[in-house]
């Protein structure tokens, strides 16, 4: 079957062979007829099967009749990361290279205004994450009544970032006549419940066995010790046995323990780069082209680059922590043996994480062989893991917290240039006493003198001459001879008092 036997219009078709493509993936062969039909749409599939495309051309088919007016965009596609709904732009930009419509990306991470511009400009086409698209919705900058297709992309990673009641409001606020078409590697029973609820008689396309993972990537177990130290080493010696790696993505599941990777990979010589949720989304999106131009070997990510990300050219998966989720286990190594190549992934786990790998197990169904390391990384992971952690700092890290050393500084001598005043500060050397038996015995006291006769008495000294008495600095005033200011006297007593007065 090629793309022409599935109803795709004239002007779509020239595209998919200017991108070169020739032959639908499953997934796309079933999913576009009835999506060309108006009909809504749940595609079940494995990562890394074509469920972008799926949608992206019978919506360009589609898009051909009709204009988009402003703030009123006639399509919407939901995304759970900032990642995916730029790459589904991507995929517009390649598919649709034959048609004229606006493509109007709404993403965290970056300004507002040039967003709100182009909505208000008229955009066919409305790519974005529930956060901000709710975002522009409140400030009254976009208006949902004209949608006529929504597309939810990665439903149950949806549910994993907690975006359902998100959903739930978006599409209580389109038209009840839209189109709904869902996707995802997944169905668990939460995202069942949203199906049911928001799909009109869906046609139900199921290509591979929900949860299953490709039979083009060889999955492999490495034992590895739970310390940090020798786990860290392991990988270390993991990645110098793969000598046929292009590219790979070493997932952890903390972006602690990414940031702390990068820094340990870089120091041994490693070309690493890393991607978690904390970052600003340029450096995302830096870091992102630089693994895609071979710039950067190995991608140290969290799971935030685990769903929909379209890297063919990634060789390797490498698993640093078991993922507590199994449906995460899917999506990681699904970054590999993508479109029909071939690919490699290694799970690192240890004796505490064997719970979470059951749990995978029995998802996938599926065993997964053991890889033996060599002799001499063995011996290197456990000399690694007996070295002993270095001390702390008794005043940076000790009880109490804090640095100690600001108060510290206080209590330390202070420097003396002169080397005279050195001198003078420095206390003399003390000398050893000798032994008890070995002391000179104390000289005799000397006898007490005579008491001395006593001294006569001198007589009082005469008065030469008469003093003054010293006047007293406070007298205490006699008012008894003071005049009487009580009433008016002749001069006090003002004029209209002595006027005559008629009776």
């Amino acid at each position: 079957m090629n793309f022409s036997e599935l109803g795709l219009s004239p002007r779509t078709l020239e595209a998919i062979t200017a991108a070169g493509y020739t032959t639908p993936t499953p997934i796309q062969a079933e999913a576009i007829p009835p999506a060309l039909q108006r009909r809504d749409v749940m595609g079940l599939a494995q990562t890394g099967s074509g469920k972008t495309a799926a949608f992206v051309l019978p919506m360009l088919s589609l898009l051909e009749k009709g204009r988009a007016r402003a703030r009123m965009p006639r399509t919407l596609i939901l995304e759970p990361t900032r990642e995916l709904a730029d790459q589904v732009r991507e995929a517009f930009e390649t598919l649709g290279c034959k048609h004229n419509l606006s493509v109007a990306l709404l993403i965290g991470g970056v300004a507002f205004e040039p967003q709100a511009l182009k909505i208000d400009r008229g955009a066919d086409v409305v790519i974005a994450t529930p956060g901000r698209l709710l975002d522009h919705f409140e400030r009254g900058k976009l208006l949902l009544t004209g949608i006529d297709m929504l597309v939810i992309d990665e439903a149950d990673r949806m549910l994993d970032m907690g975006f359902i009641p998100d959903i739930e409001r978006i599409c209580k606020l389109l038209p009840f006549t839209r189109q709904t078409m869902f996707f995802s590697a997944t169905m668990p029973p939460e995202i069942q419940r949203l199906t049911t609820a928001f799909l009109h008689n869906p046609v139900r396309v199921e290509v591979s066995r929900p949860s299953s993972t490709a039979e083009t990537i060889t999955q492999m177990l490495v034992k590895v010790p739970h310390e940090a130290k020798a786990k860290r080493e392991a990988l270390r010696q993991l990645l110098r046995t793969q000598t046929n790696v292009k590219n790979g993505i070493i997932f952890a599941n903390r972006k602690t323990t990414v940031a702390l990777l990068e820094k340990s990979l870089s120091v041994h010589g490693f070309s690493v780069g890393a991607l978690h949720g904390d970052m600003d989304q340029s450096a995302r999106l830096k870091t992102l082209q630089a693994f895609r131009n071979n710039e950067i070997t190995y991608l140290i990510a969290s799971d935030v680059a685990a769903r929909g990300l379209d890297i063919p050219e990634v060789s390797h998966v490498f698993n640093f922590d078991v993922p507590t989720h199994a449906e995460d286990y899917v999506h990681r190594i699904g970054r590999t043996g993508r479109a029909g190549r071939e690919g490699q992934a290694f799970t690192m786990i240890s004796k505490e994480e064997g719970k979470y790998w059951k749990g995978i197990e029995a998802l996938i169904k599926k065993e997964i062989p053991y890889f033996e390391l060599s002799a001499e990384a063995e011996a290197a992971i456990e000399t690694r893991g007996a070295e002993p952690d270095r001390p702390r700092r008794e005043g940076r890290e000790g009880r109490g917290g804090g640095d100690r050393r600001g108060r510290d500084r206080d209590r330390r001598p202070r420097e003396v240039k002169d080397h005279g005043e050195r001198a003078a500060m420095e206390p003399a050397p003390r000398t050893e006493r000798p032994p008890r038996e070995e002391r000179p015995a104390p000289a005799p006291k000397p006898a007490a003198a005579a008491p001395s006769a006593p001294r006569p008495e001198k007589p009082p000294r005469e008065r030469t001459r008469d003093r003054a008495p010293r006047p007293d600095r406070h007298p205490q005033r006699d008012v008894s001879d003071a005049p009487d200011h009580r009433g008016f006297t002749e001069q006090t007593m003002p004029a209209f008092l002595s006027r005559s007065v008629k009776a």
